[in-house]
């Protein structure tokens, strides 16, 4: 019994372990491949005493939504302009249907005032957060599945922050 019990620790660390470079390696490829999009930040309060310096991120495309007619979950379909700029164009549950010029963005709904698309904090080095009250929008890379990821922070000339 004692061999079996070795056996299943060392197979469950071996799968754990193949799901973390899996999961790394999806990653390494949406900032590789992925899609730029840009969206404009809307106002909120950038503190956390626990986390240390960090913006917390609120997007324009999830202002003045009616939640309640919106999934709990599902994609944000937005078009891009010349500048790289996310316009919403509506909510749906489903990837499909979606016309050309069209990109998808998970989201998920917390409650019936705003969205999450998964990149709602951007955390910063101490003592650096007068660089970053310039912050206009927040660059995210999105696949054609609507997976997102945060790549930073731009600011009004659509310029990143570093």
């Amino acid at each position: 019994m004692k061999k079996y019990k070795w056996i299943i620790i060392l197979l469950n660390l071996v799968l754990l372990l193949v799901y973390f470079n899996y999961s790394v390696a999806e990653k390494e490829t949406l900032l590789k491949d992925g899609q730029h999009v840009l969206l404009k930040l809307a106002p909120v309060d950038p503190r956390s005493l626990m986390q240390g310096d960090y913006m917390s991120l609120r997007y324009d495309i999830s202002r003045n939504i009616d939640a309640e007619k919106i999934p709990k979950r599902g994609y944000c379909v937005v078009t891009l302009d010349t500048k790289g700029i996310a316009q919403a164009v509506r909510f749906q549950k489903d990837p499909t249907p979606l016309k050309a010029g069209e990109h998808l963005i998970k989201y998920t709904s917390p409650n019936q005032w705003s969205i999450n698309i998964g990149a709602e904090s951007f955390f910063f080095q101490e003592g650096h957060a007068e660089k970053y009250e310039k912050a206009a929008y927040g660059g995210i890379r999105t696949d054609k599945n609507g997976n997102s990821l945060l790549v930073g922070l731009y600011d009004e000339q659509l310029k990143q922050i570093k």
